[in-house]
């Protein structure tokens, strides 16, 4: 089964976990902007990002992680912006 290739908005998500401890992703963009919801849920369902653990304090972020398919998917398009 040959899977769509990431939007540009899911590639940058994806990317900014590539170099973290445990490939934790962020919440919040480099420009303090928080990720779109649709954009991590999209990447959950593809299997490029796993919900790590439930927040207490705000239960409705995804907290979420790079999966070993996240990270081959990121290095498979290097280049794309």
């Amino acid at each position: 089964m040959v899977s769509k290739p990431p939007t540009t908005a899911q590639l940058k998500y994806l990317r900014l976990g590539r170099f973290q401890p445990g490939g934790k992703l962020p919440l919040f963009d480099p420009n303090g902007q928080q990720i779109s919801a649709m954009t991590i849920r999209s990447c959950i369902r593809k299997g490029w990002a796993a919900s790590w653990f439930k927040n207490p304090i705000k239960p409705d972020w995804l907290v979420c992680k790079l999966t070993e398919e996240g990270m081959k998917t990121v290095d498979k398009y290097p280049d794309r912006h």
